[in-house]
Order: C-alpha cells, then structure tokens, then sequence
C-alpha cells in the first residue's frame, strides 16, 4: 500500500462508502487501499464499509465504477470533512 505524503493528505478527503452484502477484504488493494469491515445490523442485514482516504473527484468516480461494475448496491457515501 502507497503511503501519502502530507500535501497529497490534504487535497482528499476521507470517505465511507456503504454497499449492500459482503465483500472479502482481499479486495482492499483494487481499491485504492481503503480499508474494508463487514457490518451486520440487527436485522441480519450484512453491509460492507469500505473507508479512507480518496484523492479527488475523479477517484471516487473511479471506485464507485468498480462497485457498479461488481453489481454491488451503493447504500450510502459520506465525506468527513
């Protein structure tokens, strides 16, 4: 994993993306290095959180293009900050 430098860290902006069901986190490098955690509600509802640092724009459009290309349901995208 490709670690960021201090100028790079300031440009992005951390994310949650939530998807519906679960995603191996051998998956974390085709994404950008985001960290993967399964996260099962009390309804037995299984959703995968994939976090951390993206770049830009551009970047997200990137990672939502593989979940889409996965056929995965995105539940939720929130930037903190």
């Amino acid at each position: 994993m490709k670690m960021e430098s201090d100028s790079e860290r300031r440009q992005s902006a951390f994310y949650h993306i939530a998807v519906q069901g679960a995603l191996d986190a051998a998956w974390q490098e085709w994404f950008s290095g985001m960290t993967i955690t399964i996260d099962q509600n009390v309804g037995g509802v299984v959703t995968t959180i994939l976090h951390g640092f993206v770049a830009d724009q551009a970047a997200l459009r990137g990672i939502l293009n593989k979940l889409w290309d996965l056929n995965l349901t995105v539940v939720g995208v929130q930037r903190e900050g």
